[in-house]
């Protein structure tokens, strides 16, 4: 196995944080969606807006896991960086392919 050190987790962490940045921006604005059409199908209700906010709801809840997911990305790598540190090299190297 190639060498593991406690930089190849640490690596992780600006790309996730970047995905992270990138999924939070994406819900903000699904999120703005449903509201302004939450607000046009109180004024005139259509099955067509309906079908809309459904749609963005399942995009929303999608978003919200896939900002779940990061986190516990981030968490595994600390927790491999961890195991990095008291010598635990194979575990880590197994908590990191989950991360």
């Amino acid at each position: 196995m190639e060498e593991f050190t406690l930089t190849t987790p640490a690596l992780l962490f600006s790309a996730i944080s970047l995905i992270l940045l990138a999924y939070t921006n994406r819900f903000l604005s699904y999120a703005q969606l449903v509201r302004i059409l939450k607000d046009k199908y109180e004024e005139n209700p259509s099955a067509v807006a309906a079908a809309q906010i459904a749609n963005l709801r399942k995009r929303l809840y999608l978003t919200r896991t896939m900002q779940e997911l990061g986190i516990a990305s981030l968490f595994m790598c600390v927790v491999s960086m961890f195991l990095i540190y008291i010598d635990l090299y194979t575990f880590s190297a197994y908590v990191f392919g989950l991360a």
